[in-house]
């Protein structure tokens, strides 16, 4: 095996172990991303390092590196960045939740048709201009380069590696967001599923109840999160719900006027039972 060959086996063998070790360690899946993403980068730094010490052999060792290698590596920083942006983004609630990933979906379509013919080149694995995308310091200003070349380091970059990482990215990409989108319309197709009926306003004092109570967690969780939970259970988007709070404060009289209702309906619940 060529020493290339072999170190690039090893670094990528070393960091799916890390990777695979995250998935079943780090409970926290913002965490984990952030995590792997640390060692994404490491073993990039590795590769290169590797390479600018010890060169390729040939031409043909160059276009297998950069079309075959470095881009899968890439495309894992990709991915988990995105995800990680996506997650960090996301709205509240399934409609607005539904209406972002479809959103992200589309942006990944807008790629894929502004590089179609890169894709075809690709995934047809031609290879008729692989010493113009794929051997540094060969690009042409012709050949549509991504602003992103320009700010690369030319001796670890060649024109179009990072496009064929973008096109193993947006795939995994894709999954992820059709999955979520999934998982939202089973939920929402559910005959089981809960549908709060009661008022929005009834719902935010439930919550900020809850929250004023410490029942989750210890107390230490943001009221956001508890939010999002109901949210998500019952399938129904609260809105602001800091302001809908603000107007139960400034309520002159009944501030608690469901919660009030809640004791009402229990406590009669209890005599028709003391009763029978």
């Amino acid at each position: 095996m060529k020493r290339m060959d072999k170190f690039y086996n090893e670094t990528y063998l070393k960091l799916e172990t890390a990777i695979q070790e995250l998935e079943i360690e780090t409970d926290c899946p913002i965490k984990r991303i952030e995590a792997v993403i640390h060692h994404i980068i490491q073993s990039l730094a590795d590769l290169k390092d590797f390479v600018l010490k010890n060169d390729f052999k040939n031409m043909e060792e160059e276009i297998h590196f950069f079309k075959y290698q470095k881009p899968v590596i890439v495309s894992k920083l990709i991915y988990y960045n995105a995800i990680y942006k996506i997650e960090t983004r996301r709205p509240y609630g399934n409609k607005r939740t539904k209406k972002y990933f479809t959103k992200e979906l589309k942006k990944l379509k807008r790629f894929f048709e502004n590089n179609l013919d890169f894709y075809k080149y690709y995934r047809s694995n031609n290879s008729f201009v692989d010493e113009k995308f794929f051997v540094r310091g060969m690009h042409d200003i012709r050949l549509w380069l991504d602003t992103f070349y320009f700010e690369a380091d030319h001796r670890f970059s060649t024109s179009h590696d990072y496009k064929v990482a973008k096109i193993i990215a947006n795939d995994l990409i894709q999954v992820y967001l059709e999955d979520r989108l999934n998982n939202i319309n089973v939920k929402r197709g559910s005959d089981n599923s809960l549908k709060w009926t009661a008022s929005k306003t009834a719902l935010t004092e439930l919550i900020y109840a809850l929250y004023s109570h410490g029942v989750f967690n210890n107390g230490n969780t943001d009221i956001k999160l508890i939010a999002k939970a109901f949210e998500d259970a019952f399938n129904i988007e609260l809105g602001d719900f800091y302001h809908t709070f603000m107007e139960l404060k400034a309520r002159k009289i009944n501030r608690t006027k469901f919660l009030d209702s809640l004791c009402e309906a229990l406590i009669k619940k209890m005599d028709e039972k003391d009763e029978k």
